[in-house]
């Protein structure tokens, strides 16, 4: 049996309190899920400051990110987990860091100086369809009506929401930012899948200190000139408390509770969260008066939160009392 100085399996006292640990495993995944959505949505409000700023270019932010979470998952690594990888799973470790990290990352940022916003928020779309795909041919997961009745609930809601009297266009040059941020969804897709083998044998922890170690190493030679050229000087403390933001919540904490969920739950369960965060965001925005809620955007959470909750199969109670 493993023994960690952090433990976030059943019955701890990790983020404490006789309720959170009344809670059976699967509902802390979702609630970790939940937690990542709303990270990300209020993500897009905080990091477009920096990046519509110049303060820092897209490739730069990217390894700023990534060395970070390295730094900060090697600390809590060795503070709190002190595990150590058999040889033979480094190899997948690396593709993990490629497809989850770098490939991932960088396809999007690229794709989107190519393409409009709009188009690439409908492509991420395809993302849970794409999973479930994968996952069926990798791990054998099932593919059940629910969840395909889920998928296509939640990919409604989100594209209503997204595309809304918007003005979308997949043809000329925008055709190869849609193409790479098409990629980027297959490879984060492809990390999903790869990564749930790892989970089910290591801590999280251990598992993405080393997927963004690897990952660090394939994302230096395209971010490592922008990130060296960076005015530091120029950043206002508004603007640090945005990059704090992202490299803290949006990076470490995100990967964190995405990992510990990936260890409880299927890839296709993970997946179908990315739909709560354009409807997150909405309300992030709404809350500072930069949206307004339409009865539009409430049938879009309608779709949303259903389609969640098919696919997850969500129980938020044992269905055994275990006595003290």
């Amino acid at each position: 049996m493993r023994r960690y100085f952090f433990n976030a399996g059943p019955g701890s006292g990790y983020a404490g309190g006789k309720s959170f640990r009344a809670l059976n495993r699967s509902a802390k995944a979702h609630i970790a899920l939940f937690l990542v959505a709303l990270i990300y949505g209020a993500n897009y409000t905080i990091a477009k400051e920096v990046m519509d700023g110049g303060y820092l270019s897209p490739l730069a932010f990217i390894l700023l990110r990534v060395i970070s979470a390295v730094v900060l998952f090697w600390l809590f690594h060795l503070a709190l987990v002190r595990e150590r990888v058999a040889r033979a799973d480094f190899g997948r470790l690396i593709l993990c860091g490629l497809f989850g990290v770098a490939l991932n990352q960088m396809f999007f940022f690229a794709g989107l100086h190519w393409t409009r916003p709009i188009n690439a928020s409908l492509i991420m779309t395809t993302t849970p369809v794409l999973v479930l795909a994968a996952s069926a041919i990798l791990i054998g997961e099932r593919i059940t009506g629910r969840k395909v009745v889920g998928i296509v609930l939640g990919a409604a809601g989100a594209i209503l929401l997204i595309a809304y009297g918007q003005q979308v266009s997949f043809s000329g040059q925008g055709f190869w930012g849609d193409l790479l941020v098409f990629l980027n969804a297959t490879s984060f897709g492809i990390y999903l899948v790869l990564v749930k083998k790892l989970m089910a044998k290591y801590h999280p922890v251990t598992v993405v200190k080393w997927v963004f170690t690897f990952g660090a190493l394939f994302v230096i030679p395209f971010g490592g000139p922008g990130l060296m050229a960076a005015d530091w000087a120029r950043f206002t403390p508004g603007i640090w408390m945005a990059v704090l933001y992202v490299l803290l919540c949006t990076t470490f904490l995100a990967y964190l509770f995405n990992a510990y969920a990936l260890s409880v739950v299927n890839p296709s369960i993970v997946s179908i969260y990315i739909y709560l965060q354009p409807l997150l965001a909405t309300l992030i925005a709404v809350s500072f008066g930069r949206d307004e809620l339409t009865p539009l955007k409430l049938l879009a959470a309608v779709l949303i939160f259903s389609g969640v909750y098919l696919v997850s199969g969500l129980q938020w109670r044992n269905r055994k009392t275990v006595k003290p």
